[in-house]
């Protein structure tokens, strides 16, 4: 959660406690009932970036630099990775080199209303339930910022039928006791009442991140934490345990004495980033500390949300998604019952699922940033939010348990063709796309004779579509341009498209000629058109076959 964390914690072990555990499943059933944390990904938010003119009290580059009143540069900076900046409508330009591809090095400013709606899209899109808002010190010189930002979290997560909640992190928190108790009651109480707000056991839930760490950022005795638990549940809150990774033993990162205070939480969240770079750590965890965690959570019926990770992508362990979905795999086979990402934009450690450079032709000559092809495999800028999303399918059952990872490095994967005929359903009126000598448009009630197209398999993985209504080529004239229609007889540039399947099952059109998506613009009411920069629910169509 951020550089005071890492700093922190990067010398706790990145090896397992060996303790006697066996390596099967252990019977494992959550304490309670489905609901926006059990049973649900949920990713950790940090919403803590900005820049100089968008507006946040805080000013300056707030956590993109070590100085953040000048630039981000190769020589002051915090991040290890770079985000991929094509779907923000606005850009802040650093310090740093320009972009491989010669385009000026620009980041994204969190305080900007577009960047949280873009996110959130983002977890609506890839299937991500519940955003923890990470919420620091809010009486320190961050607290308005970071009032403002819980404003904008609220307003996105409604918008796109995302949950979230306060995650607190009590680091270097001096008057916790006393003033994590006032900014719940002034401040933060008030976004329950949103429809947004995640709840659990039909409780609002808090977090709080940090107790028991045995670091001098966190000094606190386990009084004071323990009284902090205890009102929290007579709020009438599920309150969640982000604690050390060893604290069922009280060694190592956890300081003796707080079990009482663990076994306090409706819910226990054992931190996991820095621990273990390889695949072999994370089935060594599994054994010897995930499976006796489960137990213990059983034994004591407390919820199980162990920390999945991604893995650094700075440091190399990756493995183009093989890392992310052991991680994966070996917490939902030890029954846990729910999971929390570290983090969805937490460029700072290179934790990050949100979209990643790809290549070094989008990432700052250079400055020595890897990017998501750092192992030699391209994968798409949004891979990790895929690999999200089939994880949290794996989670609900909706995915048998594989060890093996299904997601594939590359977006646009294209499924196999369909025999016979094949219809596409706009998603944003619910009719079926229409060829012949007009423009396309989703306005068939039924996939019959003007509905129907061969999907036509072209190089490269791309496609071209041909309606059977005329036996022409559908084209994004004039390079896109125009609306798309069915006028062409053989296909060229204008005529080829990348078919993408979604991980709400759909399929998306991506014209090659311009890099846009097919829209069924104005919700389906004009003509469909290759002229969106991402995927939203104008941009997806179910694909069915006569």
């Amino acid at each position: 959660m951020g550089l005071t964390r890492r700093t922190v914690l990067a010398g706790a072990g990145a090896t397992a406690l060996a303790v006697s555990s066996s390596t099967t499943s252990a019977a494992a059933a959550a304490a309670s009932p489905p609901g926006d944390v059990v049973g649900k990904i949920s990713v950790g938010y940090q919403g803590w970036f900005a820049c100089p003119g968008d507006g946040a009290p805080i000013g300056g580059w707030w956590h993109w630099s070590r100085d953040r009143f000048q630039p981000p540069s190769p020589s002051n900076t915090t991040i290890v990775s770079w985000p991929d900046m094509r779907e923000y409508t606005r850009g802040y330009t650093t310090a740093y080199p320009n972009l491989g591809n010669g385009q000026p090095a620009q980041l994204f400013s969190s305080y900007d209303d577009q960047t949280v709606d873009t996110h959130f899209k983002w977890m609506q899109q890839y299937n991500c339930d519940t955003a923890a808002l990470q919420r620091f010190n809010p009486v320190s010189g961050e607290g308005p910022t970071r009032d403002v930002m819980a404003q904008k979290v609220r307003a996105a997560a409604e918008r796109y039928g995302r949950k979230f909640y306060i995650m607190y992190d009590v680091t270097s928190w001096t008057n916790m006791q006393s003033e994590i108790k006032t900014d719940w009651t002034s401040k933060m109480s008030a976004h329950v009442a949103s429809p947004a707000y995640a709840r659990q056991n039909g409780k609002p839930v808090v977090c709080i991140w940090g107790f028991g760490f045995n670091d001098p950022g966190r000094p606190f005795t386990p009084a004071p934490c323990l009284d902090v638990i205890n009102w929290f549940k007579a709020q009438g809150c599920y309150v969640i345990g982000g604690v050390p990774t060893y604290w069922r033993q009280g060694i190592n990162d956890s300081r003796p004495g707080f079990s009482a205070v663990y076994h306090a939480f409706n819910m226990i969240s054992p931190w996991m980033v820095g621990r273990t770079g390889d695949l072999a750590g994370l089935d060594s965890f599994y054994a010897n500390v995930n499976v006796p965690d489960q137990a213990d959570c059983n034994a004591n019926g407390i919820d199980y949300q162990p920390c999945v990770m991604p893995g650094d992508l700075s440091s190399g362990h990756r493995r183009h998604g093989d890392f992310y979905w052991r991680h994966l795999y070996n917490m939902i086979r030890v029954g846990a019952a729910g999971l929390y990402v570290s983090m969805f934009d937490e460029y700072n450690e290179g934790n990050q699922i949100a979209k990643t450079s790809e290549t070094q032709a989008s990432t700052p000559a250079g400055a020595g940033i890897r990017a998501l092809d750092e192992d030699g495999t391209f994968c798409s800028s949004d891979y990790y939010l895929r690999i999200t999303a089939d994880g949290g399918r794996m989670l609900k059952g909706q995915l048998a348990l594989t060890a093996t990872r299904p997601t594939q490095p590359v977006v646009g994967t294209t499924p196999p063709p369909p025999t016979g005929a094949s219809g596409l359903r706009s998603r944003a009126n619910n009719l079926w796309v229409q060829a012949g000598d007009s423009p396309l448009i989703a306005r068939g009630t039924a996939l019959g004779a003007s509905e129907g197209f061969d999907i036509v398999q072209l190089s490269g993985g791309n496609v071209a579509l041909r309606a059977r209504v005329n036996g022409r080529y559908v084209c994004a004239e004039n390079a896109g341009a125009n609306p798309l229609i069915a006028n062409r007889t053989a296909v060229g540039g204008w005529e080829t498209f990348r078919l993408i399947r979604n991980a709400n099952g759909t399929v998306s059109l991506q014209a090659t000629v311009n890099g846009r998506y097919v829209c069924a613009d104005n919700a389906g009411a004009n003509p469909l058109i290759a002229n969106r920069t991402a995927i939203g629910p104008w941009e997806q169509f179910d694909l069915a076959t006569a």
